[in-house]
């Protein structure tokens, strides 16, 4: 029979800097919706990189969590471990919901001794698929835990499977806008509107060209050298960089492309007013990356430059519009975060001109239609 006691407090276990955040919002709301009077405490690791902010500063004030619980990923000191398992005990969750990315089949059921003997916790939510029938070996394909779309060749969407995952509690309703919603304040929309000033009322392009990953990495020539062909094209829109602080030297470098109206601002905004940035933008252009992850969760067409490191379709810009070049190398699904042996192969094989392309995909009847105008 189904415990029927009321829900009080709830640990949401859910890793991961800007990116993975945004893919868990649409979860979010719907854990919001289904305990609206629960306190929500979202169990989540320190940044493990300068350019990876950590889920707070993602969330904000928007009340989707009602505080943080924060773990030093990747630890095993016993005294650490120890110090968060009081830490939860004190909490007394009475429900633990499982927000995590597809990890090794052997550190699941160690989480799981943790969470269930050490702290406590009895119930839970979001488990991966036929845990404990048939654990996946730890070599095996992350895409054996996806449904995969024969059709078009791609592999379920994050949110798709952190929302199937969650199914228990309802739709997650992943079409809706407002299930993306940051809940943004007047404070982080009227710094964004104070950034954007020189550039006037003109329409709109962002680049967020940086990345942590060497194995992501198109290249500051790439987007200049793209960025001086969509000047030309072009040259009505003004151009936004954003990134970290780490990323401003590159920020700088790729805006040599472009000889109208622009502004650097990496380093300049928090996560959340680089979304009030983006609610500007009539397109989008990045790698797959947090910002290019924040512009899709606020419905701006983004077009990306992607690694095959992971398998098509997975970690895509979620929704429609979106423009995504991703090369299927005989290496693909290799999960490198440096790649040495074939210096980038897959993308080094997208070109300036098929970035340009796409770009004119989303941005030509945008264009059309502000000249009409």
């Amino acid at each position: 029979m189904r415990d029927q006691s009321p829900v009080r407090r709830v640990l949401i276990y859910r890793f991961g800097s800007l990116g993975d955040t945004v893919f868990a919002l649409p979860c979010l709301h719907l854990i919001e919706r289904s305990f609206p009077t629960a306190e929500r405490v979202l169990l989540t690791n320190f940044p493990v990189h300068a350019k990876a902010p950590a889920a707070a500063a993602v969330l904000g004030d928007s009340g989707l969590v009602s505080g943080y619980m924060r773990y030093a990923a990747g630890t095993r000191d016993p005294v650490e471990l120890l110090r968060l398992a009081l830490r939860i005990r004190r909490f007394k969750p009475d429900l633990l919901i499982w927000l995590m990315a597809i990890r090794k089949a052997s550190t699941v059921p160690r989480d799981l001794f943790f969470f269930r003997r050490i702290c406590g916790i009895q119930r839970m939510i979001g488990l991966p698929d036929a845990l404990e029938r048939s654990p996946v070996p730890d070599n095996a394909s992350a895409a054996r835990h996806r449904l995969f779309d024969a059709a078009t060749g791609l592999y379920e969407p994050e949110p798709a499977r952190l929302a199937r995952h969650l199914s228990s509690l309802g739709d997650a309703h992943l079409a809706m806008r407002t299930s993306w919603g940051l809940r943004l304040t007047g404070a982080e929309r009227q710094k964004a509107e104070a950034v954007l000033a020189p550039l006037g009322a003109r329409s709109l392009i962002v680049c967020g060209p940086g990345t942590k990953m060497q194995s992501k990495d198109w290249g500051a020539e790439n987007w200049r050298a793209l960025l001086e062909r969509l000047n030309a094209r072009y040259a009505h829109f003004a151009l936004a960089v954003v990134g970290s602080a780490e990323e401003a030297a590159v920020g700088a470098a790729v805006l040599s492309g472009w000889t109208g109206a622009k502004v650097n601002l990496c380093g300049l905004l928090t996560p959340r007013e680089t979304a009030a940035v983006l609610e500007r933008a009539r397109v989008f252009l990045g790698h797959d990356s947090g910002p290019t992850h924040l512009a899709a969760s606020l419905g701006v067409p983004c077009v990306a430059a992607y690694s095959a490191r992971t398998i098509p379709g997975a970690f895509y810009p979620y929704g429609e519009g979106h423009q995504v070049l991703y090369s299927q190398i005989e290496c693909a699904g290799c999960y490198l975060e440096t790649c040495i042996e074939r210096d980038r192969a897959c993308m080094r094989s997208i070109t300036v001109a098929q970035m340009e392309q796409a770009v004119a995909r989303v941005l030509s009847p945008v264009a059309k239609n502000l000249v009409e105008q």
